[in-house]
């Protein structure tokens, strides 16, 4: 099981929302760029970046998401999310050192942008993002619903390909309450490799997401609160020697 700690930028500053509101953010460090370092050497292999300015149309740290591919891409794949609505955007990203990308709100609004994105890219250089809220998937930064359920979602993104997806319960998200098992271990019976993400608080989520078989782990708030550090984590996501 891959770990991924979670460097999500606004307004140029690592925070974290509560439920995915912008009203709701708190501020941990004002570089993302040294935080990602920071991750790298404690064990980080991957790391996930969000620009949630792009996320919600008001914003673009598109400089600072590349900075990071590009200090810590010898030792650590990042894997980037966040208004990646156009081709353009995709191969921006990935040339500039991102490992993985991820789609969200397109995915949905517009899967023929899924399929370039796999015929030019591969599935291995793109995963979709699945935000859902009681069960419906959300977009545009999660300010409104798709009209479709997370099942459906996840079997359209596995027809046209897809073979990774990350899955947020935001009603979980920055709440530390732990993940959404039941959702993420629906979205795997379909066939995919399923990163958790949202809620993790505790070692023993960790735990229980390696249990499940699920391919990852999505980790916020609970490091920058320091509710358990990154190599404890990381251990978690190890088989017994």
């Amino acid at each position: 099981m891959d770990l991924f700690p979670a460097i999500d930028i606004r307004h140029g500053r690592v925070v974290r929302l509560a439920q995915g509101e912008a009203a709701r953010a708190t501020v941990y460090d004002d570089d993302p760029v040294a935080q990602a370092v920071r991750f790298v050497e404690q064990g980080a292999r991957w790391i996930h970046v969000v620009d949630l300015d792009r996320a919600f149309g008001d914003g673009d740290n598109t400089p600072l998401v590349a900075a990071i591919a590009r200090t810590v891409g010898s030792a650590a794949r990042v894997q980037a999310g966040g208004g990646f609505r156009s081709r353009e955007r995709v191969e921006a990203a990935l040339a500039a050192g991102v490992a993985r990308v991820v789609i969200g709100t397109a995915a949905v609004t517009d899967p023929a942008l899924v399929q370039a994105v796999l015929a030019e890219a591969g599935p291995g250089r793109l995963t979709v993002g699945l935000d859902a809220r009681d069960g419906e998937v959300a977009v545009r930064g999660w300010t409104e619903g798709a009209g479709v359920r997370l099942e459906e979602a996840g079997a359209r993104m596995l027809a046209l390909g897809v073979t990774t997806l990350v899955y947020t319960d935001i009603g979980r998200d920055g709440m530390l309450v732990g993940p959404d098992l039941a959702g993420a271990r629906m979205l795997q019976s379909l066939g995919a490799h399923v990163i958790a993400s949202g809620g993790v608080g505790t070692l023993a989520h960790l735990r229980a997401v390696a249990d499940a078989g699920l391919a990852g782990a999505i980790v916020g708030r609970a490091l920058y609160e320091r509710r358990f550090t990154l190599p404890e984590a990381l251990a978690c996501c190890s088989p017994p020697a």
